[in-house]
């Protein structure tokens, strides 16, 4: 005789077929095939965490440093336990033509990152573009424009839009737990050493330094540019702002509600160390948003916070304060006093999970590339604003820069005879 149909048998069964179902339809998916572009740090993260996924491959591992695209191959070969790894490829832009490469992960110096993201979208490939998504406000706009004419997807790598608890504290901001918000600050501090004085020097062996260079106006190369320290040079890099202060702008636009600014202030500079570097390693700046609604960012590069981690935010309300902090957040009375505290998860591989069901056609971004490049925008305000040594006055509209020729200068850039973005 059969069992009879109790709740409990009903769940137990239900969850038996739930999980059939949910096997079957993952192994009747398409094979997402994706390109790691750029195999260095953030590339050889991606490049795994992507690999997490089911039914997604890293196909191919681009870079001008073949050393460093021949290692994310061989770690990713052991990683996955294929027999074949991804194919290493020095110059990204001729795969973009195969048929079965679904998309490409962004992971270059910034100077690529907009130029790479639009290649992409042009031959029908999505993009996953990591942070910030473009190296001067044009590019921004560009890579949105691609998008939307491809019909691609292009998601920005500031994961932290898909940590569960951040997207909670967002939505109690939003509903009005702390009453009218209408002021956040952030901060990043880091203790980086000296980058010294760069030396003229021979190019390493196995990197294509033309191709490295690419869309930017030709530098002699010298010691201490690669392989991270470009950041901090005005023709590759954004400096600290842009490098990990867009993550916790991006944080203070998403929770104020606000896109495009009214006014851009920036103070600091080069004051710790006497090197080469072009981009400030002290900077405090301030956005000015509509309806009386500001955003700060202090960046520090090299001191550390005696208190607080590397990167926090703090909302102020009406009613109180929330500061995010990792991937979780507190709330705060007027006094400051804590009245709750919640724990959080990191969100990394749902940030990339996101990415891959919306290609499948099953989910929107969390992050999709226009709210990226309004979030990119604001950091490109603030070292223009740091450059010419004077505030901006924008367009709430779209950001632009109003009645100074000057800074207008700085929405562009020159670029390499061939390599220039166009949609």
């Amino acid at each position: 005789m059969s069992e009879p149909l109790t709740r409990r048998t009903f769940l137990t069964s239900a969850t038996v077929a739930s999980v059939a179902i949910s096997t079957l339809a993952a192994r009747d998916q398409k094979t997402i095939q994706l390109a790691v572009v750029g195999c260095g740090g953030r590339g050889n993260d991606l490049g795994k965490l992507f690999s997490k996924i089911p039914q997604v491959v890293i196909s191919h591992a681009c870079d001008p440093d073949e050393n460093r695209a021949k290692k994310l191959a061989d770690d990713l070969k052991k990683l996955t336990g294929a027999e074949e790894g991804p194919k290493v490829v020095s110059d990204f832009r001729t795969i973009l033509s195969e048929k079965n490469l679904d998309g490409i992960l962004v992971a270059t110096p910034n100077h690529w990152h907009a130029p790479a993201g639009i290649l992409a979208c042009a031959h029908g490939k999505h993009a996953y573009v990591e942070k910030p998504c473009s190296h001067n406000p044009r590019e921004g706009e560009l890579l949105v424009q691609a998008a939307r004419k491809y019909k691609c997807h292009v998601q920005m790598g500031n994961q932290r839009r898909s940590y569960p608890k951040i997207i909670e504290a967002m939505q109690r901001l939003h509903k009005g737990d702390l009453g009218r918000v209408y002021a956040a600050k952030c901060w990043y501090f880091n203790a980086r050493p000296s980058i010294g004085k760069g030396q003229a020097t021979e190019i390493p062996k196995g990197l294509d330094y033309a191709l490295w260079e690419g869309p930017a106006p030709h530098k002699e190369f010298r010691s201490n540019f690669l392989h991270y320290n470009w950041h901090w040079f005005w023709n590759w890099g954004n400096g600290e702002l842009g490098n990990n202060g867009i993550h916790m702008i991006d944080l203070c636009r998403w929770g104020l509600q606000v896109d495009y600014p009214e006014k851009v202030t920036s103070t600091g500079g080069r004051y710790h160390f006497d090197d080469d570097q072009e981009t400030p390693d002290t900077q405090i700046v301030t956005f000015d948003f509509p309806n009386k609604k500001t955003i700060t960012w202090e960046g520090q590069s090299c001191v550390m916070h005696p208190v607080s981690q590397p990167a926090d935010v703090i909302f102020y309300g009406e009613k109180g304060s929330l500061m995010i902090r990792g991937s979780g957040y507190s709330i705060h009375d007027l006094r400051g006093k804590e009245i709750e505290k919640v724990a959080g998860t990191d969100g990394m591989l749902t940030h990339a999970t996101n990415f891959i069901e919306a290609i499948r056609g099953s989910a929107t971004l969390n992050s999709e590339i226009l709210e990226g490049h309004k979030s990119t925008l604001l950091c490109h305000l603030g070292n223009i604003a740091h450059r010419v040594g004077h505030a901006l006055q924008c367009d709430p509209r779209d950001g632009k820069i109003k009645d100074d020729a000057k800074a207008m200068q700085l929405w562009s850039r020159d670029y390499t005879k061939g390599f220039e973005p166009t949609v």
